[in-house]
């Protein structure tokens, strides 16, 4: 391959409540991925613990340094001389909550970057359940891009895949390939996934990497799966389907460059008008158009 040219790696996992038990199972699909010559293994949103209680979760939120799953996970980026998309893990944060943070591994196990999931799902969706995680999670305040020997990455988590402008500010800022480590629901999986993760492809002519939990989890939840990568025409590369697995993919980075000369949209931003609610109405009844 090119320098230009690298595999790519999502790992689907059905995380339980068990953080030892989850790391392993995580670590052996990361070295099954470096097998098959994936040089950037990225894990889905809440990686090693998928715990719907607040007393239980909050006390395994472990500064980043000390994380259990930072410590493992780097050890392993360098010992198979890969880099490691940490999808997402908790650590400290003021106020009784923790950060959604996502962990960026070097190849040489060093902390490259980190992300603070910046929205929060706070939402009651049609099948009766009630996220709101605001109550535990703390949320970030700043849009990460990270360069790498491999590709320039714009970081995000989950929720942050409905708000399109983070999405241009990164890709505007440089990034080539947007990262979405996610634990979708089932329900808004099954009807907005596929097409989201698609728009934002296309949209900013980046590569998508979306590795997502799938299957039933405690507290009566489920997730979606199909962990994507998707390329900046709006291809789906890879898709996981609904099991714990891996899926790989080739990134060429000359197909960013293709895309953004084809249809130059992150340049075309331009300043609106808005109206102001308060009088536009009036105006409109005296006649002004």
């Amino acid at each position: 391959m090119s320098d230009r040219v690298f595999r790519a790696a999502c790992v689907q996992l059905n995380a339980g409540q068990d953080m030892a038990a989850n790391i392993e199972t995580a670590s052996a699909l990361i070295r099954r991925a470096h097998s098959e010559g994936a040089r950037f293994i990225a894990l889905p949103e809440n990686a090693v613990l998928m715990e719907h209680r607040r007393e239980v979760a909050l006390p395994q939120a472990v500064a980043i340094e000390r994380h259990p799953a930072v410590l493992a996970f780097s050890a392993l980026a360098r010992e198979l001389g890969t880099s490691i998309l940490v999808g997402s893990i908790a650590v400290p944060a003021s106020g009784n909550r923790s950060f959604n943070r996502s962990v960026l591994l070097a190849e040489d196990g060093r902390i490259a970057a980190h992300y603070d999931k910046i929205h929060l799902f706070d939402v009651d969706i049609p099948d009766g359940a009630t996220y709101r995680e605001s109550s535990t999670i703390a949320p970030g305040d700043e849009a990460v891009v990270a360069t790498t020997p491999f590709a320039t990455l714009g970081l995000t988590v989950c929720y942050d895949l409905r708000f399109a402008y983070l999405y241009r500010e990164l890709a505007q800022r440089g990034a080539e390939v947007l990262t979405v480590p996610a634990a979708f629901t089932q329900l808004t999986g099954e009807a907005h996934w596929h097409v989201l993760v698609r728009a934002r492809a296309i949209e900013t002519g980046s590569f998508v990497i979306a590795p997502a939990q799938c299957g039933s989890h405690s507290g009566n939840r489920r997730t979606f799966g199909h962990s994507l990568m998707v390329a900046p025409w709006g291809e789906v590369l890879a898709d996981g389907g609904s099991e714990p697995g891996i899926v790989l993919a080739d990134i060429d980075l000359a197909r960013v460059t293709e895309a953004r000369a084809r249809i130059p949209a992150l340049k075309h931003d331009r300043s609106i008008a808005v109206p102001t609610p308060s009088t536009a109405p009036a105006e409109r009844k005296r006649g002004v158009v």
